[in-house]
């Protein structure tokens, strides 16, 4: 996996309080007309309530007591965020930022609001500007944990990794828990750490509410993606079981099943993994995989379907440009309009200074044959050290471009080590690069 998705974990609501404050609401007022979009019900993921189900209903109770508190509408936006990450459907993430200007008209600037509007902000990739709200928030309420999730996750993307360290060990002081403990893993594994990673993320794990499944199974597989890189893939698969057993058909869990039947060498099941995530999300790093699977298996017609949806994922926009870097480096892994993918990489790495920007622009570069401008960018994406095994084979390949047969093989060995099916085509091109030198 390239990077991870959508790694904020949106912060729970103690439903008790929640109810009991509903309560209050009713006791004491009559119930008023609210945006009807607003009060649909949002079908559960399974026969059981999830905490996203709870607090949603108990949220537009909240709404129809009391129409002109901000309060219901702010849970009601929490509560659409966390179950779009448990279902997959972003759609809901619209209304969450639709109850979000209704908690605004009823009480502008009010604190919680702007809280949430950060969380949102950074789901949909405006980096900048979560950053910004979340600034304003800490200003109003420097002592409110939850707020520093969303200034780590902003700092990590926009790569201000030092700020972005700062506010984890912020965080961490005000309150241990699952959120802070995700957050040090990824930092560590960003920095090469891998087995400080691994530890973080066990914790983390250990750590989650058993009320939030979808905060479990989330734990669990970038547990298992940490173990996968310390070359430990029996481990790794359980973890992914243990997610799918806590939230069936997660499509994360469902997607890194796949990865780890295709690293036993089981294809097939890969495949039938990767249909069932890209059958409840559509994203393109899921059709792409069935695409590669079918294009190694030489099904070449089903491979063309599967590309060609890709393409209609990028031209329907959806996606509203969250997965642009996406986009452009299957297109840069499947030599096709590279000239676009140049001018998407190149916008991207405008706005924003982490590693993986860097990384997708150096292959984008690379494929353009502009390798002089691929090493700087690569170099750049190493920068942390992090041993992330498509960063190493992207340095080994545009090191053997300019003829360092020395180093671009230790990188091509050293990707290879961390995961030898670390990509479904391009590890078969690493192996045959080292064959040839």
């Amino acid at each position: 996996m390239h990077k991870r998705i959508l790694f904020i974990i949106v912060p729970g609501v103690i439903l008790g309080l929640v109810f009991a404050w509903i309560v209050s609401a009713v006791s004491n007022s009559t119930t008023h007309s609210a945006a009807s979009e607003l009060l649909q019900p949002v079908t559960a993921t399974s026969g059981q309530a999830t905490l996203a189900d709870q607090n949603i209903r108990a949220a537009q109770a909240a709404i129809e007591a009391r129409p002109d508190d901000p309060k219901g509408y702010n849970i009601l936006a929490n509560g659409f965020m966390l179950k779009a990450r448990e279902t997959g459907d972003f759609s809901l993430n619209m209304r969450a930022e639709q109850a979000l200007k209704e908690s605004f008209r009823v009480a502008p600037g009010n604190y919680d609001g702007t809280k949430h509007q950060a969380a949102l902000l950074l789901v949909l990739h405006k980096f900048p500007e979560a950053l910004q709200t979340a600034q304003k928030a800490v200003a109003l309420n420097p002592q409110d944990f939850t707020i520093y999730d969303v200034m780590v996750d902003a700092y990590v993307e926009l790569g201000d990794y030092d700020r972005a360290v700062d506010a984890a060990q912020k965080r961490v002081d005000l309150r241990p828990d699952t959120a802070a403990y995700s957050r040090i893993s990824y930092l560590r594994s960003l920095h090469g750490d891998t087995k400080g990673s691994i530890e973080m993320m066990k914790m983390a794990a250990e750590s989650a509410s058993p009320s939030n499944p979808e905060g479990i199974a989330w734990c669990r597989v970038h547990l298992g993606d940490e173990l996968m890189k310390d070359g430990r893939l029996p481990e790794a698969e359980r973890e992914y079981d243990f997610a799918l057993f806590t939230l069936p058909d997660y499509h994360l869990a469902l997607a890194a099943k796949g990865r780890a039947r295709f690293a036993s060498g089981d294809t097939e099941n890969a495949i039938a993994f990767y249909k069932r995530a890209a059958d409840r999300v559509p994203l393109p790093e899921y059709v792409t995989a069935l695409g590669d699977l079918y294009t190694k298996l030489g099904r070449t017609n089903e491979a063309k379907q599967q590309y060609a949806q890709v393409e209609f994922i990028e031209k329907a926009g959806a996606s509203g440009g969250t997965y642009s870097l996406q986009i452009a480096m299957f297109w840069a892994d499947h030599d096709i309009r590279l000239d676009e993918a140049l001018a998407i990489a190149l916008r991207e790495r405008a706005g924003r200074n982490d590693i993986y920007s860097a990384d997708t622009l150096a292959w984008i570069l690379y494929k353009n044959g502009r390798f002089q401008e691929a090493k700087v960018a690569i170099d750049e994406a190493l920068r942390l050290g992090t041993r992330d095994p498509q960063l190493l084979y992207h340095a080994g390949m545009i090191s053997l471009s300019l003829g360092d047969k020395t180093t671009g093989s230790n990188y091509l060995k050293k990707a290879l080590t961390i995961n030898p099916s670390f990509d479904i085509l391009q590890a078969d091109i690493a192996r045959e690069k080292l064959k040839a030198i």
